[in-house]
């Protein structure tokens, strides 16, 4: 009786192992196939990969020598700038102020009495009308002196 109990437990272990490894067989060759299966589609995605990090290598480059060019393109409107400006502005500011004295004097020359406008001089730090400095010079309109 021990017997048959010991061929039974023993059967049925082996059938459980069976089993066992029957499935364990079909998850090996599922994993197998997924396996090609990435690798059929990885290589392609590998390589256009490759191709589109070059590509990209290659735009990267091209930018790098467009920046370089445009900072010196730069660095020539600076230096340009300063040489325009050394140069011609000097002379503008002259010619400016040149003119500015010029329409003043034509100003004065065209307007035929100064006295009608209302003019301050500056004395000794005080500002004092056009008319107390008439009379200091002796002109006063009137024929007072003071």
């Amino acid at each position: 009786m021990a017997g048959i109990l010991v061929a039974v437990f023993w059967a049925i272990l082996v059938s459980f192992l069976a089993v066992v490894l029957v499935r364990l067989a079909q998850t090996l060759r599922a994993t197998t196939k997924l396996v090609a299966d990435v690798t059929e589609q990885a290589v392609p995605l590998l390589a256009d990969a490759s191709a589109t990090v070059r590509s990209a290598q290659t735009q990267l480059d091209k930018v790098d020598a467009i920046a370089t060019d445009v900072q010196e393109v730069t660095s020539n409107a600076s230096a340009l700038s300063t040489t325009v400006a050394s140069t011609f502005g000097g002379p503008l500011v002259k010619v400016a102020a040149f003119g500015y004295g010029v329409r003043q004097a034509i100003g004065r020359k065209a307007d035929p009495e100064p006295e009608a406008r209302s003019r301050r001089a500056v004395i000794v730090g005080r500002t004092v009308p056009s008319a107390r400095a008439r009379k200091r010079n002796g002109r006063n309109s009137r024929g007072s002196k003071d």
